[in-house]
């Protein structure tokens, strides 16, 4: 087992991998939120969790689920991206750039072990990426892929806020996307200073953009081998 990761216990013996530096207590303060929603997603019909629908990819599933099945694949996108950042830095990277972007990879992480949580039997399981297009050894590549899956996030939760029922998940989002509101200004910084918040994420209502499920899928597509089945998800 790598050093740089730490396995916790988990029922099924298989357990969950994260990052060292994620933390047995941090990580557990996520799965202490997982809980706080688990009797809510208990009451919900389980999506279609076949994998293959007549070719149709993952089913993420309606309602509720399929939203926060939605956040979980994106999750687990952006916690496979910032996973490779670190374990091949690009050159040049300052140790600065590498505790941030650690931290980056952490959160991304600890989201994506919140909704599996949460989510429990009714989650999709692990997608499989496609970082072909990416040159991790370039500052470049690497920055401007994580401008564009942090913008995404932004805008994804932004998008799905109103399609969510359940008051607890709704809140728990709010949570989320600030966190990635402050990635996507941080990397948008380390790019070019002074853009974290310019006119191409932030109208003129001074209101961040939002996006609906088959415009963020659409571009996160391009990263994933795994194809997404969102045609049950609410639109409205």
């Amino acid at each position: 087992m790598r050093k740089d990761i730490e396995r916790l216990p988990e029922k099924g013996g298989e357990g969950i991998i994260l990052p060292e530096n994620v933390g047995r207590r941090k990580f557990l303060s996520y799965v202490g939120l997982a809980a706080s929603v688990v009797t809510a997603s208990s009451l919900l019909t389980s999506c279609d969790k076949d994998d293959d629908n007549n070719n149709g990819g993952v089913n993420l599933g309606g309602g509720d689920i399929g939203i926060l099945n939605y956040a979980y694949a994106l999750e687990q996108l952006e916690a496979a991206f910032y996973t490779q950042v670190i374990a091949s830095q690009f050159t040049g990277i300052t140790p600065s750039e590498v505790a941030l972007l650690t931290d980056i990879r952490d959160h991304e992480v600890a989201h994506r072990e919140f909704f599996k949580a949460a989510l429990a039997g009714n989650a999709i399981g692990s997608l499989e990426v496609d970082f072909s297009s990416i040159n991790f050894s370039s500052r470049t590549s690497v920055l401007n892929t994580a401008k564009a899956f942090e913008d995404l996030g932004v805008s994804a939760y932004n998008g799905a806020g109103k399609l969510i029922t359940t008051k607890a998940y709704l809140e728990l989002a709010g949570k989320i996307v600030s966190v990635e509101a402050r990635h996507a200004a941080y990397i948008r910084d380390l790019i070019s200073n002074g853009s974290f918040a310019d006119n191409t994420v932030v109208n003129a209502q001074g209101l961040d953009l939002a996006k609906p499920p088959s415009e963020v899928l659409a571009t996160a597509a391009t990263f994933l081998k795994t194809k997404i089945n969102a045609s049950n998800l609410p639109t409205s």
